[in-house]
């Protein structure tokens, strides 16, 4: 058959060991090419990318040509790989040998024209940058070189036209996690030192990530958790609610991080931008959690409590009101100006027993002293009988101990006031710094996202 006989005169005197040239100073020139068929794995803590991709390359072997017409008009022939010279051209970034299929055969023409072409499982270093995670953009690169052989023996050049090797996805699976953008295609020589200089074909091979995925199991719950942080500022400061509620937020924040702590990629060199999103969600939780203790151990329990000082409801129940646009402002200065004009009126109508400002600790004392009530009602009367008098030191006692009461409650009210302003002012500081923050990381993801 056509087939046998022109192998065996192909392959007869065949010499597989040299170069294939009958002049030393001709330069064998290998044309490659690469698809990428597929994105396997991508491992940021060991910084490896693992592809399939669909080689191909050809050159020119001056001892596999013949006359079609001697051999039944036959222009081509696979020939085995073992029998022929192959340019030991390798993957510069290769770390380990992946599972590729053996392509025992190549084509040749009548001209001399070798063609190999094979799939390889391609596993190489490359620098992975995460800190943009989950919107990242990697590029990483396969470098073609002979590893033996410097340009003046073997050169290297483009089977395709650059535009078409950039765009080709016509053999690409896109259905997984990474989504392939474009396939950038470089010539250049590498020189060590003082030897000869080799060249060096190098694919850099863009790839972006599905976020989808990542932003409905990462983001979105820490969204709506600080969401719901936001809106427990609505609870009532004086209730004892918001406490246990934004405790049990937290908690529950806690329980998300260490459950997405293994999604996370996780290197040696830099902590992902993600990452430092939960860590500051987390502070404000924290940051939220400990301005409402605050405001409830200042609402709550002020019975022992002076009175606000002045310089305070001037600035909280006066100048932060009007700042903040409170509704109730008018009511707080009102509140704030009965109790300014209360020892006026005192003083204006001291002989009355109704306004009488001045609180005795002890009944007898009351009923002791010339300025007491007792000898203000009966002044110039006859004394009355000790039973008389016994009722009116019990009346006095009551009626003291009304008044303390009282001044306790005007103090618990304006301390509530107090707690009620600072409260609004605080959320308010706390929602302008999560807006800031999240229209910061928006900004910067989506930039990320369309670069």
């Amino acid at each position: 058959p056509a087939l046998r006989r022109l192998a065996q005169h192909l392959l007869a005197h065949y010499q597989r060991g040299t170069r294939p040239v009958r002049d030393w100073r001709t330069t064998t020139n290998v044309a490659i090419d690469l698809m990428v068929y597929a994105i396997l794995s991508v491992d940021e803590k060991n910084q490896v990318l693992t592809t399939y991709i669909w080689y191909r390359q050809h050159w020119t072997d001056e001892f596999l040509e013949w006359d079609p017409a001697r051999f039944d008009n036959l222009t081509q022939i696979s020939l085995p790989v073992e029998s022929i010279w192959v340019p030991d051209i390798l993957i510069n970034e290769f770390v380990d040998v992946g599972k590729s299929p053996h392509v025992p055969y190549v084509y040749v023409s009548h001209h001399g024209e070798v063609q190999n072409l094979k799939p390889i499982q391609v596993m190489t270093a490359c620098s992975l940058d995460i800190y943009n995670f989950p919107f990242d953009v990697q590029n990483c690169s396969l470098t073609f070189t002979s590893w033996l052989h410097h340009i003046r023996d073997i050169n290297l050049s483009l089977w395709r036209q650059p535009e078409l090797v950039k765009f080709d996805q016509s053999v690409f699976m896109n259905q997984g996690e990474w989504e392939l953008l474009y396939v950038l295609s470089c010539f250049q020589e590498f020189r060590v030192k003082s030897s000869d200089s080799y060249a060096e074909m190098k694919f850099y091979v863009v790839i972006r990530r599905r976020p989808l995925f990542y932003t409905v199991s990462l983001l979105l719950p820490s969204i709506f958790l600080m969401i719901m942080d936001i809106v427990g500022f609505y609870l009532p400061p004086h209730s004892g609610e918001r406490v246990s509620f934004k405790i049990t937020l937290l908690l529950g924040y806690s329980v998300f991080l260490i459950i997405v702590s293994d999604t996370l990629p996780a290197t040696a060199v830099g902590t992902p931008l993600i990452g430092i999103y939960f860590v500051v969600c987390m502070a404000l939780l924290v940051i939220s959690l400990t301005e409402t203790i605050l405001i409830v151990r200042l609402v709550h329990k002020q019975d022992l409590q002076p009175h606000v000082p002045e310089w305070l409801k001037h600035l909280l129940l006066e100048r932060a009101t009007l700042l903040l646009c409170i509704r109730d402002r008018e009511k707080f200065s009102q509140s704030r100006t009965q109790s300014l004009d209360t020892p006026r009126q005192v003083e204006n109508n001291d002989g009355t027993a109704k306004a009488t400002p001045r609180i005795c600790e002890d009944p007898g004392e009351c009923g002791a002293g010339g300025g007491s009530r007792s000898a203000l009602a009966f002044a110039g009367r006859p004394e009355g009988p000790a039973a008389l008098q016994d009722v009116l030191h019990e009346t006095t006692a009551i009626r003291q101990l009304l008044e303390k009461r009282e001044e306790f409650r005007d103090a618990a009210r304006e301390w509530l006031q107090v707690g009620y302003v600072l409260d609004v002012l605080l959320f308010r500081v706390y929602l302008a710094a999560v807006l800031a923050y999240s229209i910061t990381l928006g900004t910067l993801w989506s930039v990320w996202r369309d670069a």
